[in-house]
């Protein structure tokens, strides 16, 4: 069982280290390499982070159609 003694900072190390690995996950794949070879210049010279996400807020709003 876990302790309750954990700090909320353990808690955002591990949120923090699953969202890298997640995003490197993303950017390997084919769907987000074909999505960022149709974005402007400009977006492609944004941080990976933002990329992604902005990857996966238009992937969702495309879902939700």
């Amino acid at each position: 069982m876990l302790s309750s003694t954990l700090s909320p900072n353990h808690k955002f190390n591990q949120d923090h280290e699953i969202w890298e690995h997640l995003k490197q996950a993303i950017a390997d794949c084919s769907g987000f390499k074909q999505w960022q070879s149709r974005q402007s210049t400009e977006q492609n010279s944004s941080p990976l982070d933002q990329q992604v996400r902005c990857y996966l807020r238009e992937t969702l709003e495309t879902l939700a159609y």
